[in-house]
């Protein structure tokens, strides 16, 4: 079982204001009536002396009057019980609901920041990995890195359609060549071996291929043609992981 303080010290101050009331509201007027009538009863007896049928009658009378007293001093201090729970209930849930829009909000402030603090974290290991894999590479020659990316091209193309390659080519003349983009130059053989290929895998003898360079693109391949973009580089899915990282 845990000690709520919070409660504790609402639970006190309640108290506090509920004694106060009661003294300034309830007691002191009702002090103030009941010495009014006391000097109203002393003069009463005084009068009762002179005159016993008279004290009589006016005991009687009196006796009555603090009957209905005491029946009115009951029903305000009911009354005025009743008026302070409703109070000190009303600012003990005003008191909750404030306390847990707090909460609430720290809490969402909290993982916010966990969040970007995360983001944060993730962005630099792909920095990090990204300059460790560009360090790496530099040290496998480039026609061996160029033969991996040339078979996953050639697989790529072989796996759409007719359709699909006769649209890629559309458009591919000598003023508007077919761009394949790598991150490191080609070699002039190896750069002949990706045309050849290329042609046949496009299905063009003579299609009109220019080759360029993009360090950005870290490693792989891109083929720009006139109306569409083959990605098929280390650069592409990074910022495709980065837009996944960066989705609320």
């Amino acid at each position: 079982m845990q000690f709520d303080w919070w409660t504790f010290a609402l639970q006190t101050i309640n108290f506090a204001i509920l004694v106060w009331l009661l003294h300034r509201f309830l007691y002191r007027p009702v002090l103030a009536a009941v010495d009014a009538r006391r000097v109203e009863i002393d003069a009463a007896y005084t009068e009762a002396e002179r005159a016993r049928v008279e004290a009589e009658e006016q005991l009687a009378a009196v006796k009555g009057e603090r009957a209905h007293i005491a029946e009115e001093r009951e029903a305000a201090l009911k009354s005025a019980a009743a008026e302070a729970e409703q109070a000190a209930a009303a600012r003990r849930a005003q008191a909750e609901r404030e306390a847990a829009a707090v909460v609430a909000e720290g809490e969402k402030a909290i993982a916010g920041e966990r969040r970007d603090a995360l983001v944060a974290l993730q962005h630099a290991s792909m920095e990090f990995g990204t300059r460790v894999a560009r360090l790496l590479l530099e040290e496998i020659p480039a026609n061996y890195r160029a033969d991996a990316w040339l078979d996953r091209l050639s697989s790529h193309i072989a796996g759409l359609s007719a359709e699909e390659r006769e649209h890629m080519v559309a458009g591919v003349s000598e003023a508007m060549p077919l761009r394949v983009v790598t991150a490191a130059p080609l070699p002039p053989p190896t750069a002949d071996k990706w045309r050849d290929r290329l042609r046949a895998e496009l299905g063009d003898n003579y299609l009109a291929i220019v080759f360029d360079v993009d360090a950005e693109l870290i490693a792989g391949v891109e083929l720009h043609f006139p109306n569409s973009i083959v990605r098929l580089s280390w650069q592409s899915q990074l910022e495709a992981l980065r837009a996944k990282i960066e989705a609320p």
